[in-house]
């Protein structure tokens, strides 16, 4: 943004700390978590954390914001590996475990009406997606007629079907990988 000033180091460590914090707080005991656990976990007074995150929703927002931004840098380092079949199922397995653990941050940040944010998140998610499978039917690993709306559909609906996580690997090895 113009005319922003960049965090100071110390604002910056507290950011990263509320961050982590949060996402552990959230991750044990849902969306509602008492925001005084997030500050205590990370180490800091409220006012910090309402210095950063001045509501709930903006809290939430940086968080998922965060939980989709190590989901696709996790696609974009795989991008190099050897195998571009293995590669995809990986990230594919990553994906999966996001949609199931992430169900009730990513409603709740749908809830607070933030729909250009989760559009670009989708975007993002489908962009990291599509350069793994478009690698993988190069090298053939993968059916040369996957879409990847309908693979991440796929993936999307076993997370939230399976009973474990044991029955969402063998039926993601279904799929076509």
């Amino acid at each position: 943004m113009a005319g922003t000033r960049p965090r100071r180091s110390d604002a910056r460590r507290n950011y990263d700390l509320l961050l982590a914090a949060a996402a552990q707080v959230f991750a044990e005991r849902g969306t509602d978590a008492p925001l005084d656990e997030v500050a205590r976990r990370a180490g800091v007074g409220n006012a910090t954390m309402y210095r950063h995150f001045p509501t709930r929703s903006d809290l939430l927002v940086a968080v998922y914001a965060d939980e989709v931004a190590q989901l696709c840098a996790s696609g974009a380092a795989l991008l190099a590996a050897d195998s571009p079949g293995e590669a995809l199922r990986e990230w594919l397995s990553l994906f999966m475990e996001h949609v199931t653990a992430k169900r009730d941050l990513a409603l709740a940040v749908t809830d607070q009406g933030r729909s250009t944010l989760v559009a670009e998140w989708h975007e993002s998610m489908l962009t990291t997606a599509s350069a793994l499978l478009e690698g993988a039917k190069q090298a053939a690993a993968v059916r040369a007629d996957l879409d990847v709306r309908d693979l991440l559909t796929l993936v999307k609906g076993i997370a939230l079907a399976a009973t474990d996580r044991a029955q969402a690997e063998r039926l993601l090895t279904l799929v076509a990988l």
